[in-house]
């Protein structure tokens, strides 16, 4: 009975060492063990853990991609405009045992991280104007906003992966005379690119006026030519029909004069010697044949 009591008592003392001993590590924690209240080694692999009992506790910090949101800001530009700013970081914890060396906790942690994004944000911002700020080269201030503030917080254990604005806004005091400008800016810009186009538009319709003159110069030249090689063809026609039979010719030539100058209408007072009548003066007409 006395052996059984004493085995309890053992088990019991085993038990009790055994959950001050060990401890469980998850996937998404990692460790700071403490001896005395000092950090002696960080665990960030999983699983089932020991370490020293009554001497030693550990601290729990999570293993993850964690964010903040900062409250909004005022920064200024390049161009001496104030900007309300309001962003957001993703961070996590590197360095455990550094983490807690540096800051200790997840508020002071947050509130050294604000300091430093705050002040690489002002730092980058300030070298850019209004309209850079919010252009498509936003993307690459903010990268260097990012790199700059991973640097200044290895010091702090933390690595910020990721620094983003989620609005920028001007202060309602000078917002709209800000847009006016803005507008005013557009304008101009939309102007020098009517004037840009009507220009150039004056310019393709000389040069196609210029083309149109040349290839109409250069088609009545062909034309020209043609009809000259048509005219030339024609006399040599005629000229070899002349020399074939010239009465034929000119009686055939004289036929096609009757048939451009007299119509039914016609009235011609010539004299019956007259050329014109050479083929009607040898024409026999009688009462017969006109009936």
């Amino acid at each position: 009975m006395k052996k059984l009591s004493i085995a309890i008592i053992i088990l019991i003392v085993i038990g009790i060492v055994a959950n001050t001993a060990l401890f469980i590590v998850d996937e998404t924690d990692q460790v700071v063990v403490l001896q005395f209240g000092d950090p002696v080694r960080s665990i960030t692999t999983p699983g089932l853990k020991f370490k020293i009992p009554i001497l030693q506790r550990v601290r729990y910090f999570e293993d993850q991609i964690l964010e903040y949101d900062s409250n909004p800001k005022v920064l200024y530009t390049a161009d001496e405009k104030n900007l309300e700013v309001d962003n957001y970081a993703q961070w996590k914890i590197e360095d455990p045992l550094l983490f807690y060396q540096s800051v200790g906790t997840m508020k002071a942690a947050q509130s050294q991280l604000d300091d430093i994004v705050y002040s690489e944000l002002r730092a980058e911002l300030g070298k850019y104007t209004l309209d850079e700020i919010i252009s498509p080269i936003r993307k690459q201030i903010m990268e260097k906003v990012t790199e700059k503030s991973d640097q200044d917080s290895k010091s702090l254990g933390i690595k910020v992966i990721d620094v983003r604005i989620k609005r920028a806004d001007l202060p309602k005091a000078n917002a709209q005379s800000v847009y006016s400008r803005m507008n005013a800016q557009r304008k101009e810009e939309a102007n020098k690119y009517r004037a840009e186009g009507e220009q150039e538009a004056k310019q393709i319709r000389a040069e196609a006026e210029k083309d149109k003159t040349i290839i109409l110069a250069e088609a009545k030249k062909k034309a020209r030519q043609i009809r000259g090689q048509g005219d030339a063809q024609a006399l040599q026609i005629y000229a070899e029909t002349y020399n074939k039979d010239p009465e034929f010719y000119q009686f055939i030539k004289t036929l096609e004069t009757y048939k451009k100058t007299l119509n039914n209408k016609t009235t011609l007072v010539l004299d019956p010697g007259s050329d014109f009548l050479k083929y009607f003066n040898n024409i026999n007409l009688d009462e017969k044949s006109l009936d």
